[in-house]
């Protein structure tokens, strides 16, 4: 037999790789698994406000997605590091994983529905869906898996993007280029297609509800109220919350029952998004329609900045009337069709430019008045309306030259004024009861009915005052909760928020920001619902003479009841 030798140096061909091993759509590895389950398991940690089981089971779903992919890409590392490639895990690891996974998130979950049941006694909160709760696994397991089926199909076109590419260019590029295309194409999709979408589906169907009228509210018969006899701006034009805003309102006789004294119709202007094109012809109308009521003669005028859709809360402006005995004129402006939490995510460039232009025609026309006949000039705005408001001014001293006071609630975070006072706050002052500048000027409070901090300081001249709940979300929220550990959190929460509420990343992020949508769904004093509060904070911000603290507790009550 003939024997036959390799050369050293002969090279031999290795066998053809057969076709790559398909993968099932939803296999599971066994380091994602673990990063899923200690992030479900946190989720059910305390955030601001009460969830209900559904929106527990959504928030543990997203977060469970997060730690799994977190858990692959620290397997990825570590097999990087390790130079080795991956290995299927043994049936004892996933036994073993099965095991802690459930005790853990029994756990988890038992906890998780203690501290909800001390969320909902600190608000006073008796609603608590038994089905829905049971349920939120069910609903947690749906959206991981939905949002790992994404991820797989988006890891899918990458490859097959990448490998269509290696037909003309080298790997390195193929990968790279694939990469940033297929980012790219996901993020137009998101925000384009998607997002712009979604927001045009819903601007189309909140313009047609804004055209519709509350049961109750009619056509002003006074002609200091928009859309009244004589009034600039056409009923029809004012939109369903700019209509809800002219109609209603404490009555003179209503004033002089709390006052004790004769008091006036107080004036409401209002412009609505039909009422004129762009957002600048909009609040000159309303400035005209100002001039046309005798707004200018009286001795008190506020700017409100509204939220999306139009909405002017009415306890703040009730409050602003009774206080005032009735010689005031309020006038606002619509910018959107949207509901607030809405705008508050899109909206804000309309919020911005409305709060802006509304304020700088006032003062225009205000400016060319004699000293000594001019009104005193207040600004207010809640939530979205507070950012707007906020964009017609540079900082302390333009506001208190400006104005005569100013009242903001329930500030989003991302408020450039609210920031610069809050991160410039005195050393030592909590975030979420900050001191600025020793109070000179602008204060916080969440209880204004008790002593504004610093209490020991002067407050003289113009006073700029914020209202914010401890556990208000849209005065929190911000995409840098995802990765950044804020100051509220690790100080003193405030008494309506849990000491139990600690920051985790990722988590605490999808935990507020589910908070966002239900945040005036509690009640009054928490979350994002202002209303009694306006009356203490309009007290401290007018200063009207002869009020008494019978007075303020009386008029808390009929805010509270709805004016």
């Amino acid at each position: 037999m003939r024997d036959v030798r390799r050369a050293p140096d002969e090279e031999v061909a290795e066998p053809a790789p057969g076709p790559p091993k398909r993968r099932r759509l939803l296999f599971l590895t066994l380091p994602g698994c673990w990063g899923a389950l200690v992030l479900a398991c946190l989720s059910f940690t305390p955030s601001l406000l009460p969830r209900g089981g559904l929106l527990q089971g959504l928030v543990c779903g997203i977060t469970a997605a997060i730690g799994y992919g977190l858990g692959v890409l620290a397997a990825w590392v570590g097999r990087a590091f390790a130079d080795r490639e991956p290995r299927p895990a043994e049936r004892r690891s996933w036994l073993g994983f099965l095991v802690a996974a459930g005790v853990l998130f029994g756990v988890s979950f038992g906890f998780g529905q203690y501290w909800q049941y001390e969320i909902r006694r600190l608000m006073g909160v008796d609603d608590y869906d038994v089905w829905s709760v049971v349920l939120s696994p069910v609903v947690a397991a749906l959206v991981f898996c939905l949002l790992l089926l994404i991820g797989r199909g988006l890891r899918g076109l990458y490859h097959w993007v990448v490998g269509l590419l290696r037909r003309w260019i080298g790997p390195r590029a193929a990968t790279a280029v694939g990469w940033a295309l297929v980012a790219g194409l996901t993020w137009v999709l998101f925000t384009g297609l998607l997002l712009d979408g979604l927001v045009g589906a819903a601007n189309e169907a909140f313009s047609v509800r804004d055209a519709t009228t509350p049961e109750g509210v009619h056509r002003p018969t006074s002609t200091l109220r928009s859309g009244g006899p004589g009034s600039l701006v056409p009923w029809d034009s004012l939109g369903m919350q700019g209509r809800i805003f002219a109609a209603t309102g404490p009555s003179p006789a209503a004033i002089e029952k709390f006052t004790g004294r004769p008091a006036p119709t107080p004036i409401r202007s209002y412009a609505g998004l039909a009422s004129s094109d762009d957002t600048e012809s909009r609040a000159a109308k309303a400035v005209a329609e100002l001039d046309r009521q005798g707004a200018f003669r009286r001795a008190n005028l506020l700017v409100m900045t509204t939220t999306g859709s139009g909405w002017v809360d009415p306890a703040a402006v009730d409050s602003f009337e009774y206080l005032s005995g009735g010689d005031s004129a309020t006038v606002a402006i619509q910018y959107s069709y949207l509901p607030s939490w809405m705008s508050y995510l899109v909206d804000q460039t309309k919020a911005r430019e409305a709060g802006r232009a509304l304020f700088d025609a006032v003062y225009e026309a205000w400016s060319r008045l004699p000293l000594d006949a001019r009104p005193r000039l207040f600004v207010a705005g809640e939530s979205l309306g507070s950012f707007g408001g906020e964009t017609a001014f540079s900082g302390e001293y333009d506001l208190r030259n400006r104005t005569s006071g100013t009242l903001f609630a329930g500030p989003p975070n991302f408020n450039t004024l609210f920031r610069e006072f809050s991160d410039h706050r005195a050393a030592g002052s909590p975030e979420a009861r900050p001191v600025y500048k020793d109070g000179r000027t602008v204060r916080f409070a969440s209880d204004p009915g008790a002593a504004v901090p610093p209490s020991d300081r002067p407050w003289d001249g113009t006073r700029v005052l914020y209202l914010m709940h401890p556990s208000d979300p849209i005065v929190w929220w911000s995409p840098r909760l995802a990765y950044r550990e804020p100051d509220w959190i690790g100080q003193s929460p405030g008494d309506d928020v849990l000491e139990e509420m600690v920051w985790i990343p990722f988590v605490t992020f999808w935990q507020v920001t589910a908070d966002l949508p239900f945040a005036t769904g509690v009640p009054d004093g928490h979350g994002h619902k202002y209303s009694a509060e306006y009356v203490d904070g309009w007290n401290s911000v007018l200063r009207p003479a002869g009020v008494t603290a019978l007075d303020l507790d009386n008029l808390r009550g009929i805010i509270a009841a709805g004016g």
